[in-house]
């Protein structure tokens, strides 16, 4: 089979083999992989002379599982999530642990994006808010246009911030600024002066100047949750005087990193770790499935595997409104 890996910061198509099955793994036939522009582009530049296999999010056919992968059957269409088990690839072994099936409402173009999918409701989570309370997305790639999409459908409050008019006007129906002033005229007027419960930065760039601006942007005792690649440089002084909370988001939930969950597929118990990164998943694709949220705006562009080396550059481009791009494995 062939895969897609980053090597002295370019990226090439090599040739290895189908993996095996073994215990507690589906072997997946891909229809789609989704690119994430932040997080693969930054492999690719520190690839050095190493060789990286690139990609987290996809969906394909089972075309094989362990006896001990219940629930699943030859021909399922699943979503799949997590490096190093889910890449750009023509097959894929992953845990069970890390699949879902996709609802027949769901397209497998939707169904790509479940990795993206699960890190942003992750952040939301993290971020604990409460009904009716306010939030503030920085950063309208694809990350934090999902975030305030499904931040809207649990009825936060969402005001979403990005310095490029084409990106802010992508959200429909929901508050979205392409200037800080404008931004913060409506958080203070939505607030009653009193600022957001939380802010969500998803915005990259290392040491930025809104690791300082976000601070003013809550309220007492608020939060700020760093989803994006941001140096989490913030002053003391603004932080002691609000008592403000500063919390990481890392990846899909609980589960992911974790050996026993994801290398031998042990599940959580349901009662106690009521969200790890697959029941993420699986909770992406009921929203996409129930219509609470539109993906279709991220799923404009799609490029053959075969000519998906040329693709990456192009995302670089933070003014365009192609957020991100699926790799067809139909050729």
């Amino acid at each position: 089979m062939k895969s897609i890996v980053a090597s002295n910061k370019k990226v090439k198509i090599i040739e290895t083999k189908i993996p095996e099955i073994k215990t507690s793994y589906v072997l997946i036939k891909t229809l789609y992989s989704a690119i994430s522009p932040g997080t693969e582009l930054g492999m690719i530049e520190n690839s050095a002379d190493k060789e990286y296999a690139i990609g987290y999010s996809a969906v394909g056919t089972v075309v094989d599982f362990a006896e001990t992968c219940e629930g699943f059957q030859k021909g399922d269409i699943v979503a799949c999530y997590g490096a190093p088990y889910v890449h750009h690839a023509e097959y894929l072994l992953v845990p069970k642990t890390l699949c879902a099936k996709v609802p027949e409402n769901v397209s497998t173009e939707e169904a790509s994006l479940c990795g993206l999918g699960a890190i942003a409701i992750h952040a939301l989570r993290i971020a604990n808010l409460q009904f009716g309370e306010t939030v503030v997305v920085v950063g309208l790639g694809v990350l934090g246009q999902l975030i305030a999409k499904i931040a809207d459908a649990a009825a936060y409050n969402v005001i979403a911030y990005d310095l490029s008019d084409e990106r802010s006007e992508m959200l429909e129906n929901i508050a979205s600024f392409s200037t800080i002033e404008n931004m913060e005229n409506a958080l203070y007027q939505s607030t009653n002066n009193h600022g957001a419960d939380a802010v969500l930065l998803c915005a990259g760039g290392k040491r930025s100047v809104l690791t300082k601006q976000c601070l003013g942007w809550i309220r007492n005792k608020g939060k700020v949750v760093i989803v994006g690649d941001i140096e989490p440089d913030f002053p003391r002084d603004l932080m002691f005087g609000k008592e403000a909370q500063i919390l990481i988001s890392r990846a899909g939930g609980p589960g992911r990193y974790d050996k026993i969950y994801e290398q031998q597929a042990i599940d959580y118990p349901y009662g106690f770790i009521r969200w790890t990164e697959g029941r993420n998943i699986g909770e992406y694709l009921r929203l996409v499935n129930e219509k609470r949220i539109d993906v279709q705006p991220f799923i404009k562009e799609k490029v053959f595997f075969s000519e998906a080396t040329e693709v990456f550059e192009s995302l670089l481009n933070k003014r365009s409104t192609i957020l991100t791009k699926l790799i067809d494995y139909s050729n």
